[in-house]
């Protein structure tokens, strides 16, 4: 977002940070195997392709290191304030700004907030009885224990997400004995990953078109792929046949073929990428148990089955509080009303970018920009232009603010709700981080990246209220948070 500002000729902005670097997901997120499951060159910014990727799909470290070298090609450095949350944002109709108060107690005004706090940021643990009796060791995938050695140890591993099947196999061969606990079996397809040779990346560097040819190339992959969660029954059916192969080929026990065939449609949940982990469960020395954790004792789990199996340690492969898109950050607008309240049922914001009632914010990755398919920057992107085009208009055409008028995002809602009937993620019925509690989407955008780029391309006046500065009236500078 800083870049694009920059790129818009605004210079006058503050990136608050409450990590000590930047990075986001892949600064905190450090568990071992931690890699990406969109292509490294889709899986960047149009802006600056990276050259430097060892694989197809990059690990963490490379990601991290890609991120900082943003910052340092395009100067951010000066723009941003590490090591700095901010608690809670207030707007003044009668100036049309936003004061900021960081932990530290400062204060600091500002025109505009942006908020960029991602969907998957505060962990999720599960309130399982006796967890706090648990005398092991006991963390989150996303806040990994490399102080603790889990060599020849008892671990067992609640959760099968996304970041499961990444860190399990990698802890497999170390471990003396391991038990993974699954509400669900995932639905899984194979990684056609492999690493880049010194030729391939010394061609990434001088030849710019192949990248662009590969960026082009996963994206229009990706795209056709949104058909199979969006209602193309025909694509689903396509995508279903392929993991079930992959499933049966790749595991010869007959009962653990049972364990981990989903019991709900595909794409209902997070479609997850490896090839790691079916041969994992096949090794002497991990044990999948099927159904829901009933507690958790001094000395390991007790399992579905009643039966208590021992544990050292135990890992949360959990995930996120998906539905938190802007807390623990209080954000009050007009009229009392605070973002987080108004949130509380049913998170919403037209096009997942502005909030009625919430003049000059913008939300980055917010409600309903999620997918089963496609890359998070290329969302973003989306995004960013049309947030530097909203600034822009503040500045250029002197308004003191911009307000979503309700009818638009009351038409919204609808839109969403009516378009999200047939997809995988509502009409399937399961139970998945996608929709609220009462079955509402409340994370996906129910259709292609194309239409949503389109729709975003620029931001339409007649969607918004303004107000004009008067002549006594003097800009503030753009906040990201």
């Amino acid at each position: 977002m800083a870049v694009r500002l920059r790129q818009a000729g605004i210079g006058d902005f503050t990136v608050f940070e409450r990590g000590g670097t930047v990075g986001g997901v892949w600064r905190a997120n450090t568990y071992p195997g931690a890699a990406c499951d969109v292509p490294s060159h889709l899986y960047s910014f149009s802006f600056a392709p990276g050259h430097a990727w060892s694989r197809r799909f990059a690990p963490q470290s490379e990601i991290l290191q890609y991120l900082q070298g943003v910052v340092r090609d395009f100067g951010l450095a000066p723009h941003l304030r590490l090591g700095t949350e901010v608690e809670s944002a207030r707007f003044d109709e009668a100036t049309g700004s936003w004061t900021l108060r960081a932990a530290d107690g400062s204060e600091h005004d500002f025109d505009v907030l942006i908020t960029a706090c991602g969907q998957l940021t505060n962990p999720s643990i599960p309130a399982i009885p006796g967890a706090d009796s648990f005398e092991g060791r006991a963390f989150h995938s996303a806040d990994w224990d490399h102080d603790y050695d889990l060599r020849g140890r008892r671990v067992a591993v609640i959760g099968t997400g996304a970041s499961a099947i990444q860190f399990v196999p990698e802890i497999a061969p170390e471990v003396e004995a391991l038990t993974i606990y699954q509400r669900s079996a995932p639905w899984i397809a194979p990684k056609n990953d492999r690493t880049y040779s010194p030729a391939e990346q010394a061609l990434f560097r001088r030849v710019p078109a192949r990248v662009a040819a590969a960026r082009l190339g996963n994206w229009l992959f990706f795209e056709a792929a949104t058909h199979a969660f969006t209602g193309a029954d025909w694509m689903t059916s396509a995508f279903t046949k392929l993991c079930d192969h992959y499933r049966r080929a790749s595991l010869s026990n007959p009962e653990l073929i049972r364990k981990a065939t989903p019991d709900y449609e595909l794409g209902c949940k997070r479609v997850l990428i490896t090839s790691d982990w079916y041969p994992t469960l096949e090794r002497e020395d991990v044990e999948l148990v099927a159904g829901q954790v009933q507690r958790i004792t001094p000395d390991g789990v007790v399992g579905p089955d009643g039966v208590e199996r021992p544990a050292e340690a135990i890992i949360w492969g959990t995930g996120f509080s998906s539905h938190d898109f802007v807390a623990p950050m209080r954000i009050d607008g007009q009229a009392g009303r605070e973002l987080n309240d108004v949130w509380a049922d049913r998170p919403e914001a037209y096009l997942g970018l502005t909030v009625a009632g919430f003049p000059n914010l913008f939300v980055l990755y917010g409600p309903n920009t999620n997918h089963g398919s496609g890359s998070v920057p290329y969302t973003l992107e989306c995004q960013m232009r049309y947030a530097a085009d909203g600034v822009r208009r503040l500045r250029d055409e002197g308004l003191r603010y911009v307000d979503l008028r309700p009818e638009v995002q009351s038409r919204w809602r609808d839109e969403i709700a009516e378009r999200s009937r047939n997809t995988q993620w509502v009409a399937a019925g399961c139970t998945n981080w996608y929709v609220n509690e009462e079955g509402v989407n409340t994370n996906n955008w129910p259709g292609t990246w194309l239409e949503y780029r389109r729709r975003t391309h620029r931001l339409n006046p007649g969607d918004y209220r303004a107000a004009r500065r008067t002549g006594t009236e003097h800009a503030q500078p753009v906040a990201a948070a």
